[in-house]
């Protein structure tokens, strides 16, 4: 009471100084002056980050005036998440949550690397009690130390990343789950012909694939059969480029994940046409080897079979001779005797060009008769049983000259095509043989045509492919037409085939007439 008496007789500013003597003395919070308060308020509306009270259950109590969300009446009494971050429930690590189970002040746990900067919750927080109960938090996001040193941690890594993959050797394209692609490197622009600012404003994942090739890619994504699921490794499939032409790649792509969701994938573009196209000239090398190995074989036997039969058919000319000589004969006998030497006579010039198609050269380039070389290859096959039915007519121009080539070679290729005609009649049909002169004088064309039942439009793009073939299986290689191919190509001219108005294929040769190598002559060296 003592105190109440010097209190009223005390002016207003005394009373305020005892008051707070007497509030300091039972460990209360002093009353403060107007002046104190107006000035407090002031700091924290002038306080450059937000700070906010919110009730234990995260209402909005009262915010300072420089925060983000205009003050008012709207968002107080609403939950602080939703209004600072739009988020459904408290956020993750917050440091309101562990002040509110201590009621103790509490800095936000350790920041984690993967965090969405741009969304971090309340850095400090610490409680309002009032008789051991907690009226209300204070929460504040002021910023530490850790926050600007993760902030430049993840643009040093960004910046690195990004580098690593515009840095790539191969195509890389991210795309999200509409196809809208997110990411395309200057590899990825080089391999499709799309700039990277078309392909990020225009293009499409789905356009870049043909058909339903962007359906299939998903697919086997999506499932275990071919890795991990999410991943797939080393797939073989055909991309579109801007002007429409088809570029095998390999292609190793993922799905990224957030949260156990799909949000976007990603895809590294190998460039397979450069690899297959050396696996195709190795492939050609290795039929050519195959095929010389064949021909030297072949050659080896021929000689020792020519040997042979030259031996037995120099005795039956001779004998026949000494017959028709010494001794006196019915016109009958003589005209047998006759057949025998003639046909002894065309056994033995059989065996002289089987020799001689056969023998082994280096190679060598050289002027030859083309004419020559086909009517040659006509005189060993034309007599073979599947020739019987068959009519060949010779169209042969002999204005043509002679052809800088390998006659070995050309040997080949004629057997080859002419079989090839043959077979595809059936053993009955016509086969035409034509050399004429091109309208450009440097070139020679050699044309077989026969009235078989012609090439299929799904076969005619690939009948030059090594081991393409449509006969049954046992009955044919596919390497025929490829050596063909091959050999015309190294001797720098064009192989075209296609199909008559009528019935029938027509296949086309030409061949220049002026040597394209730098020397006279090539002897394998």
């Amino acid at each position: 009471m003592q105190n109440d008496d010097v209190k009223q007789r005390l002016p207003a500013r005394g009373k305020k100084q005892i008051d707070k003597k007497i509030f300091l003395l039972k460990g209360e919070i002093p009353v403060r002056t107007d002046a104190e308060e107006e000035y407090l308020l002031r700091a924290v509306d002038a306080f450059k980050r937000r700070l906010c009270v919110i009730s234990p259950d995260f209402q909005i109590l009262a915010v300072n005036f420089t925060t983000d969300v205009a003050v008012g009446s709207d968002i107080i009494g609403q939950h602080c998440y939703k209004v600072f971050y739009d988020r459904s429930t408290p956020c993750k690590n917050c440091a309101v949550t562990e002040a509110v189970k201590t009621k103790k002040p509490a800095l936000r746990p350790k920041i984690d690397d993967a965090m969405d900067l741009g969304m971090l919750p309340c850095l400090y927080s610490y409680p309002i009690i009032s008789d051991g109960k907690i009226d209300a938090m204070v929460s504040m996001d002021f910023d530490l130390p850790t926050q600007s040193g993760l902030q430049e941690k993840l643009e040093r890594s960004n910046a690195f990343l990004q580098n690593l993959i515009l840095s790539a050797v191969n195509g890389v394209i991210a795309a999200d789950r509409k196809g809208k692609i997110l990411f395309f490197n200057d590899v990825a622009s080089d391999l499709l012909g799309y700039s990277v600012e078309e392909a990020l404003n225009d293009l499409n994942i789905r356009d870049i694939y043909p058909g339903d090739g962007a359906y299939q890619v998903m697919k086997k994504l999506r499932s275990e059969e071919y890795g991990n699921r999410g991943k797939l490794i080393s797939y073989f499939v055909d991309v579109a480029s801007k002007n429409g032409a088809t570029i095998p790649i390999s292609l190793n792509a993922s799905i990224v994940y957030e949260g156990g969701l799909e949000i976007a994938t990603i895809g590294f573009f190998h460039d397979l046409r450069e690899e297959l196209q050396l696996k195709e000239e190795l492939e050609k090398t290795r039929i050519q080897l195959f095929q010389a190995e064949k021909m030297s074989s072949l050659g080896k036997l021929a000689a020792g079979v020519a040997h042979q039969l030259n031996n037995p058919l120099g005795g039956i000319t001779l004998y026949a001779k000494l017959m028709m000589e010494d001794y006196e004969l019915e016109e009958g006998a003589r005209e047998d005797l006759h057949r025998i030497l003639k046909d002894a006579e065309r056994g033995r010039d059989i065996v002289k060009e089987l020799l001689e198609f056969t023998r082994q050269t280096r190679q060598l380039m050289r002027p030859n008769d083309i004419n020559h070389a086909i009517t040659r290859t006509l005189f060993l096959l034309e007599n073979q049983a599947l020739f019987q039915n068959i009519k060949i007519v010779t169209n042969l121009s002999s204005a043509i000259p002679p052809v800088y080539s390998d006659i070995q070679q050309l040997n080949h290729m004629f057997m080859n095509i002419i079989l090839n005609s043959v077979q595809a009649m059936d053993g009955n049909g016509e086969l035409t043989v034509k050399t004429y002169n091109s309208t450009n004088e440097n070139w020679v064309c050699i044309e077989f045509s026969d009235t078989g039942p012609g090439i299929p439009k799904d076969v005619l793009p690939h009948v030059f492919e090594p081991f393409f073939t449509t006969k049954e299986e046992g009955q044919g290689t596919g390497l025929g037409l490829s050596l063909v191919y091959s050999i015309v190509e190294n001797h720098g001219g064009n192989i075209k085939a296609w199909n008559n108005p009528g019935n029938g294929a027509t296949f086309q040769i030409d061949l220049p007439l002026q040597n394209t190598d730098s020397g006279d002559h090539q002897d394998g060296k």
